[in-house]
């Protein structure tokens, strides 16, 4: 299947979201993931390299978030790992008024930076 929309019928507005390995497939056909940005549809299905490498090769491409085989891309470099964080999440137990408990959520995260300065946390 070609990597455009179906809706708009091209490939020039798409953004690449993420490339993964389809196990038991040839090493040329990817699992790719993408968002038109024209119409806002989010595709995802088996591609060629060949097809896929077109839309990455766009200079509008470099400045989203990519997750490339495992690894998230800004810039078109791998992002580092620049720490951890922790969390804490905090709602109310009940809607009155008067309650003043609160249930408390605590998540890890893992801070990653690309060499631009853009950063991001994701769980752990």
């Amino acid at each position: 299947m070609p990597v455009m929309c179906d809706r708009c019928g091209t490939d020039r507005h798409l953004i690449i979201r993420s490339v993964t390995e389809l196990p038991g497939q040839p090493a040329d056909i990817l699992l790719a993931s993408y968002t038109c940005q024209r119409c806002r549809r989010f595709s995802e299905h088996p591609a060629r390299v060949a097809d896929l490498s077109i839309v990455l090769g766009r200079p509008e491409q470099t400045g989203d978030v990519l997750i490339f085989g495992g690894h998230y891309m800004h810039c078109g470099q791998p992002m580092e790992k620049a720490g951890s964080e922790l969390r804490r999440l905090s709602a109310p137990l009940s809607t009155e008024a008067a309650d003043h408990d609160a249930l408390d959520v605590y998540l890890s995260t893992r801070v990653l930076r690309c060499a631009c300065g853009f950063q991001m946390e994701l769980p752990e």
